[in-house]
């Protein structure tokens, strides 16, 4: 290695994180020309074959051009993701929107059964009646 020196290791360093961080602007504005709904299909051929044909300057114009699109179409789309995530916590929770709870009012409503059970407010049998009621 006493041929290569410390300096010239940086730039190759350097050249690299610079290829991966364009190939990841490439992805990403290939992936955001074929996700825009305010495209038709000869706008995203022609910005693909821009961005393909002649890489740095078809990302270029289309970072400028629609850069600010592209900022909100993917606000968007973090949105609606938070959104479904929230939805799903809810369901798996057995929340609803409200805050109320689904799946524990049941074990609150037996909760209170028992309670009514114990100081002798129901029978046994009204206990069962209304526990299967429940669970049914």
């Amino acid at each position: 290695m006493d041929d290569y020196p410390l300096l010239n290791l940086f730039w190759t360093m350097l050249w690299f994180f610079l290829w991966v961080m364009w190939m990841f602007l490439l992805f990403r504005v290939i992936m955001d020309i074929f996700r825009s709904d305010d495209l038709g299909g000869w706008a995203k051929a022609g910005w693909l074959i821009l961005s393909l044909v002649l890489p740095y300057l078809g990302v270029l114009i289309y970072v400028i051009v629609r850069g600010k699109s592209m900022g909100t179409r993917d606000m968007k789309d973090a949105k609606e993701r938070e959104a479904a995530f929230k939805a799903y916590v809810r369901d798996a929770a057995g929340t609803d929107a409200a805050g109320g709870s689904t799946k524990s009012s049941h074990v609150e409503d037996l909760t209170r059964l028992a309670d009514l059970r114990d100081k002798g407010a129901i029978t046994d049998e009204e206990y069962q009646r209304a526990k299967t009621k429940l669970l049914v």
